[in-house]
């Protein structure tokens, strides 16, 4: 059993929680989901078939030709034809310059990760269990959080605000911090990352969505639309989630028909 929460953060009633909060922590279901959802944000990349090919630069071989270059102190590589058996400078090959790449990208290479059904099914729930899975760092707080569908037809960012403020959540909004990125490193101008720390789960299409997403450091879903990388970014369990009543009452049915 789980309270449900009002608006302004009391105690409205109990609901029984669905299974997915009671799977337990899978860490490495969850982290192999993830790196199957981000394998099919990769894009095929591909390479012009002549790139490096298009010269008159011909390989004469070693034996049985003017051209070959042999005892002339040369090395016998593919060489540009100038005309009167001059030959030019090396083309074609990897190592001369504007040569052909030594192993390009091909569009036919596999890049997803394939991942089963079930396996992902089973990674969510994981997830999700995770979500309520109370540690040091929000001990705090009582964990799952639920608020009551009202949250569904906040209109305002301010009234969403308020209403993390109610329930103890306002350390997870940042809601006064600005990234900052420190000048003439340029490492951590290349490796920045703005973490999202809290994640709201509705039950369908609402306005809190609209309301909620300009808020720095909240994220805000349908609970159809549940992933693995929302639950946990970067396959590390344990998001702060809020969830409306709704979105946990549909949770099980959501996540057996989940298909990859």
């Amino acid at each position: 059993m789980a309270n449900v929460l009002s608006l302004d953060g009391k105690v409205k009633h109990s609901i029984e929680l669905p299974t997915a909060f009671s799977k337990g922590v899978r860490l490495e279901l969850i982290r192999r989901a993830v790196l199957a959802e981000n394998s099919y944000k990769l894009q095929p990349q591909g390479h012009f078939r002549l790139a490096g090919m298009q010269t008159s630069a011909a390989y004469f071989g070693a034996m049985g030709s003017y051209r070959t270059g042999r005892h002339m102190g040369i090395a016998i590589r593919p060489r540009e034809k100038l005309g009167g058996g001059v030959q030019g400078k090396v083309k074609r090959i990897p190592s001369s310059t504007k040569g052909r790449r030594a192993h390009p990208h091909i569009v036919e290479k596999i890049l997803t990760e394939k991942i089963n059904n079930k396996e992902y099914q089973l990674a969510v729930a994981s997830a999700v269990s995770a979500t309520a899975t109370t540690n040091a760092k929000h001990s705090h707080i009582h964990l799952p959080i639920i608020v009551s569908d009202e949250i569904e037809s906040i209109k305002r960012s301010k009234d969403v605000m308020a209403m993390l403020k109610s329930i103890n959540l306002s350390d997870y909004m940042d809601e006064n911090r600005k990234p900052h990125i420190r000048k003439g490193v340029r490492r951590s101008t290349r490796m920045r990352i703005y973490a999202r720390k809290l994640l709201l789960v509705v039950g369908k299409q609402a306005d809190v969505m609209k309301a909620a997403r300009n808020i720095h450091g909240v994220d805000v879903c349908e609970v159809s639309k549940i992933t693995v990388n929302l639950l946990a970014p970067g396959g590390v369990p344990g998001r702060m989630t809020v969830w409306s009543e709704s979105a946990v009452n549909n949770l099980n049915r959501v996540i057996e028909g989940i298909k990859v």
